[in-house]
């Protein structure tokens, strides 16, 4: 990985912590986190004619139309908020559809495990970090937050491909 590409996955990174951090504390990722970022993405990618992981145009075209697909029916169902769909739709725009499907497989495998682990993992972690991240709770839902999984579904992606 070059430096160009490393310092763009990084920021990529910093962007979805943010949200994953704002989601798991408020159950809520603001407008500006996510409209702006898409925002960004898009103009990036018009300006540059590649996404902001350096893949071809159509390809972010392509990942964005898939993230639609996928998270459409989870918001009509209730089983993903609109934060979700929105930031799914801007990792398409920002990466490609491997990107974006690593990072929703892995979202989705990860919180099976969160709902597997949690009533065991819960207790023994910090009091500290358990008032930071309380809608982690497994006694608050059986359907947590989507964007920490979805951090850690991008970073195994990007460890992965790169």
């Amino acid at each position: 990985m070059d430096d160009y590409s490393l310092m763009h996955s990084l920021v990529l990174m910093l962007w979805l912590a943010l949200c994953a951090v704002q989601d798991a504390r408020q159950r809520h990722i603001a407008n500006h986190l996510t409209l702006g970022a898409g925002a960004a993405a898009l103009a990036y990618l018009l300006w540059s004619g590649t996404t902001w992981l350096g893949a071809p145009a159509e390809q972010g075209g392509w990942a964005f139309l898939l993230a639609v697909a996928f998270t459409l029916p989870g918001y009509a169902l209730g089983r993903m908020g609109a934060g979700d769909v929105k930031l799914m739709t801007t990792i398409g725009l920002a990466t490609e559809p491997v990107h974006l499907l690593g990072s929703f497989i892995g979202a989705g495998v990860l919180s099976a495990l969160w709902l597997l682990l949690a009533p065991t993992v819960w207790p023994l972690m910090a009091q500290g970090l358990r008032r930071r991240v309380v809608f982690l709770a497994p006694e608050l839902s059986k359907n947590p937050p989507f964007a920490p999984f979805v951090f850690l579904g991008m970073f195994l992606t990007i460890a992965w491909i790169q």
